[in-house]
């Protein structure tokens, strides 16, 4: 858990990455704009990789968004339609993360010992 958990903070960010992707197929919706599926794989996989830089930075993730916008033809203009609930999907975005990473961390410690810890004070104790 003690390494896991660290490594997760900075690596495992689904909840990032989704938000990110979903973002933008909105921003394309609202303009118009048809992306093909190989167009949405390719914005997956270059989200991914971007979305390593979120962990911590407070709205990062319009930073994220704004880069990815151009390269797919959308008017970075977009940006403002989802600016004003940002803030809150944050929240939605940080519960991903954690759970993503807490599940990451009980599959490591059973791999590792056999066991899963029942609760947060039998891991710390450990």
């Amino acid at each position: 858990a003690s390494f896991v958990l660290p490594l997760g903070y900075s690596f495992n960010l689904d909840g990032s990455m989704m938000y990110c992707a979903f973002a933008s197929i909105f921003i394309a919706q609202a303009y118009g704009i048809e992306l093909s599926l190989s167009q949405q794989i390719l914005m997956l996989g270059m989200l991914m990789i971007t979305s390593k830089g979120i962990a911590g930075v407070p709205r990062a993730s319009l930073v994220v968004i704004a880069a990815t916008l151009p390269y797919f033809g959308i008017p970075e203009a977009g940006l403002l339609l989802i600016l004003a609930v940002d803030h809150f999907l944050d929240m939605g975005r940080s519960a991903t993360n954690v759970i993503g990473n807490a599940v990451a961390t009980a599959v490591i410690a059973k791999w590792d010992s056999g066991e899963v810890p029942g609760s947060v004070a039998e891991a710390v104790a450990e």
